[in-house]
């Protein structure tokens, strides 16, 4: 692919991009559960095994997960994919950092997917910290999951700790002080 060998940075943004937004543009289809062969994904991207484990064990999001000869991207994925997540009992609150600028957008129509398959909620408040601060200055949303799950609202957990759900309506989000 390229001549200059990839930083871990610029690997993981590569694995990601690839793994959730473009496998077609390796030739590679998510087969269930979002994996794809390992081998393919390293002749892609001209890299080694030892550099793919050293990132997958090195971030601290736990995005990717590596089954022997398989790879993945645990969650986030904008193109169609059985990720074969179980529905799952949420604890009572979970959270979701933003940025100021989509508070009103979100006050009027929820939290919703946009690009990806499900909303991405934390399970603590600064875990949701850093994720709002990818964008400035960060809100920390509290999201009344055990009472959306009580009216019918399904939860699913990804590998790394991860709660996603369809939508969010209004009325079970608050702020956080």
């Amino acid at each position: 692919m390229t001549n200059k060998p990839l930083s871990d940075k610029q690997l993981s943004h590569q694995l990601s991009y690839l793994l959730r937004h473009a496998p077609h543009q390796a030739g590679l289809t998510l087969q269930p559960g979002g994996w794809v062969p390992l081998s393919r994904v390293l002749a892609h991207l001209g890299v080694t095994r030892e550099q793919v484990a050293r990132v997958v064990a090195a971030s601290d999001k736990q995005r990717f997960s590596v089954d022997g000869e398989r790879i993945r991207a645990n969650q986030g994925h904008s193109v169609p994919v059985d990720l074969e997540l179980l529905p799952t009992l949420p604890p009572t609150v979970l959270y979701h950092g933003t940025a100021p600028a989509a508070l009103p957008a979100i006050r009027t129509a929820g939290l919703k997917p946009m690009n990806r398959h499900h909303v991405h909620l934390s399970p603590d408040v600064a875990t949701a910290t850093r994720v709002g601060a990818r964008r400035g200055s960060p809100v920390v949303l509290t999201i009344q999951a055990g009472q959306m799950h009580a009216a019918g609202y399904l939860f699913y957990v990804s590998s790394n700790g991860v709660w996603l759900t369809e939508h969010v309506p209004p009325e079970f989000i608050g702020q956080s002080p």
